[in-house]
């Protein structure tokens, strides 16, 4: 499978913005930079500050926690610690260590696809090793390889639902495979993402990006109606046809006509075409001013490259998150300079004291490796793991957190990402807008999100 396919078939998670209507408190946190509460009254970990060091996050032991069946947690702002009296040890879980899991595609056709949800889950790991505990117990990790593959995905979870008490941060362009083997021990299983319905469908299965099944963000289409209405009325969509790049394009085409879009020409790219030539024509003949693309970023070069060619440049060149990678800037060059995008998470360009302290980490256990979207997602599921199991304390079971993660539905990180709902398993409804303008991803119409609920095809 090409690497764009993968790509596209991974980033339904981003593009899949959508979820119930917002009530005003919502909308605002949306906009706070220092996060909100959870839906379950726990409230998002605040990470303030550098903590000096770094405990190792590779699997085994950590030292320098207590031992004993109860000790207790580390102060951390923002969530107040359940008692420790009680505190049991179970599979996962002994005097000295909390181990967790994280299987993510490592190898397979796009080597290294998902290394950044591990190195993001390994990051807190140390950030959190290095300030704190929970009653006694540092976290271990164990990485897994799911291959880009099903089958590879069921069996990593085989072996985390024997030796782990839960995962986090897992990421895999397939992650149907391991969905019933999770659900069928009980494993909390709290991911960078979900990307398919059948993980999503899984009841100890949730994405800190939540997603939902056919949503889209009203926000998107709004936003271009609002800001580019002639253009928004000569629209075009084109897509590559294979995975969830077709399935996403169906959805969110739908969803921008219903909220007054208009669209003259709509295609499917394979993916073994090469020569965009063709579809550039059919964009200039039926006077296109508008055009989404969704794919991996190498073909939206491709495409912005075949429009350069042709002296053709639409009034809004539209492209899901997929392109908010560097080498999209760097490959696409001249031809993608204009080219717009949109994120739910705040980008790595501005400073905002999560993501900072996230970029920082990850220099700890991953020096020179590059911040990403999946990354950031597995920072926050390990941070969502950790405030749910210090709110618990004593009462921690695999069953007990799994509770508790169903009643989060406002989770933003300490305002590292807009409000997911994880618990309900809603996509996100909020949008900002980036803009490419001399190689640099710049605000576009300001920096806040935009929140305008649902749209469902």
């Amino acid at each position: 499978m090409a690497i764009g396919t993968l790509a596209a078939l991974a980033l339904v998670v981003p593009a899949a913005c959508g979820g119930s209507t917002l009530d005003p408190e919502y909308v605002q946190s949306a906009n706070n930079p220092n996060g909100i509460s959870g839906g379950n009254g726990t409230g998002d970990v605040a990470g303030s500050g550098d903590a000096a060091g770094g405990a190792d996050a590779g699997t085994g032991d950590a030292a320098g926690a207590g031992a004993g069946s109860g000790g207790s947690s580390g102060s951390i702002p923002g969530v107040k610690s359940g008692s420790c009296d009680g505190f049991k040890n179970q599979k996962g879980i002994t005097d000295k260590v909390i181990q967790l899991g994280n299987s993510s595609d490592i190898s397979g056709p796009v080597p290294g696809l998902f290394t950044s949800a591990q190195q993001g889950t390994k990051a807190y790991i140390a950030y959190f090793n290095a300030t704190s505990s929970i009653c006694g117990r540092k976290l271990a990790l164990t990485t897994l390889d799911s291959r880009t593959d099903a089958g590879a995905d069921q069996q990593a979870y085989a072996k985390l639902c024997e030796s782990t008490f839960a995962a986090v941060g897992s990421m895999s362009a397939f992650d149907s495979g391991g969905a019933s083997t999770a659900q069928s021990c009980g494993l909390p299983d709290i991911r960078s993402a979900a990307v398919t319905a059948t993980r999503n469908a899984c009841s100890t299965c949730f994405g800190a990006q939540a997603t939902g099944a056919r949503e889209f963000s009203n926000a998107v289409p709004d936003f271009f109606v609002k800001n580019y209405k002639a253009a928004s009325q000569k629209a075009a969509f084109l897509y590559l046809n294979a995975g969830a790049s077709a399935e996403n394009a169906a959805t969110q085409q739908k969803v921008e006509t219903k909220r007054g879009m208009k669209f003259l020409y709509s295609a499917g790219i394979d993916v073994a075409e090469f020569n965009y030539g063709p579809y550039v024509q059919q964009l200039k003949s039926k006077g296109v001013r508008w055009v989404q693309f969704i794919g991996g970023y190498q073909q939206g070069v491709r495409l912005a490259q075949a429009m350069q060619s042709a002296n053709y440049k639409p009034d809004v060149l539209f492209y899901d998150p997929t392109v908010y990678d560097a080498g999209f800037v760097r490959s696409g060059g001249s031809a993608v300079e204009g080219a717009i995008t949109f994120t739910n998470f705040t980008p790595f360009e501005q400073s905002q004291s999560e993501v900072n302290l996230y970029k920082r980490w990850l220099q700890q256990v991953a020096p020179g490796a590059a911040p990403t979207f999946f990354g950031l997602f597995a920072w926050s599921a390990a941070k969502l793991f950790v405030a749910e199991s210090l709110s618990l304390g004593g009462k921690l079971t695999r069953a007990s957190l799994v509770s508790k993660v169903s009643g989060v539905h406002n989770w933003t990180a300490n305002g590292a990402h807009s409000p997911m709902d994880v618990g309900g398993k809603h996509a996100p409804s909020c949008a900002r807008f980036l803009q490419l303008r001399g190689g640099r991803w710049v605000p576009l119409k300001g920096t806040a999100y935009v929140c305008h609920g649902a749209g469902r095809a």
